[in-house]
């Protein structure tokens, strides 16, 4: 496990935090392993200070906890967890793609429809890391032109608190073909100005990544399907 794709923001905290979640996505960290301050702050070339500070912002994302004699250890998967989180993003999207359609012209399309692109490329590199980022942008493409900064700043949060569940959606090959479908719908919408096509197509979208996340994490480890009802 290296660090070579470890860069610097403006602070060593968001270095720690960017590079930390990294690791987190790809599976280098692994649910259940133990995160050792000094040896990251070690492999970073940073002080105990802001790996402190980092790993305070993902225990507060969920995707740390601390206990007692044990110290920092990543979190395990939940899909009761991914639901309540999801459900909230249900609610928030929702309003932010209605806000956002007052807003969309021809040049926010093109936009959106090179943010797709920029997916399928990732994919087509085998970037799951990329994907994830890609994504992101294509979403948030979208629901910026609300031009409703708190809402924004909220649904970044719920994001970041379930990159880890995406990077296991991202992981296989048919969930990805479902994406580039999923997205070339929400854009067919938003070209045909259908507010109400648009958020169903993005409340589908959501929908099928809990049913494959919920699906991929009980073969994995079936205690971690917990009380999932996909009709939530």
């Amino acid at each position: 496990m290296t660090a070579a794709h470890f860069s610097r923001p403006p602070t060593a905290q968001e270095a720690v935090l960017t590079e930390v979640r990294r690791l987190l996505v790809t599976g280098d960290l692994a649910p259940g392993t133990p995160v050792r301050q000094e040896a990251l702050a070690e492999r970073l070339g940073v002080s105990r200070v802001p790996v402190r500070e980092a790993l305070k912002v993902l225990e507060g994302e969920g995707h740390i906890v601390y206990t007692a004699h044990r110290g920092y250890l990543v979190a395990e998967l939940s899909v009761d967890d991914l639901v309540e989180v999801y459900r909230l993003r249900e609610l928030l999207e929702a309003e932010a793609i209605r806000a956002a359609f007052p807003h969309l012209d021809d040049t926010n399309l093109t936009a959106i429809t090179n943010a797709a692109r920029a997916v399928d490329d990732a994919d087509w590199r085998g970037d799951l890391a990329g994907i994830g980022t890609a994504n992101r942008v294509f979403h948030f493409a979208l629901f910026d032109l609300a031009a409703m900064p708190r809402l924004s700043r909220t649904l970044r949060q719920l994001w970041d608190a379930t990159d880890v569940y995406r990077a296991v959606y991202f992981a296989e090959a048919r969930n990805r073909a479902r994406v580039h479908d999923e997205h070339m719908e929400l854009i067919a919408a938003l070209h045909d100005r259908d507010v109400e096509r648009a958020i169903a197509a993005q409340a589908a979208h959501r929908d099928n990544s809990v049913a494959a996340v919920r699906e991929a994490l009980t073969r994995s480890t079936p205690q971690a399907a917990g009380g999932f009802d996909p009709a939530r």
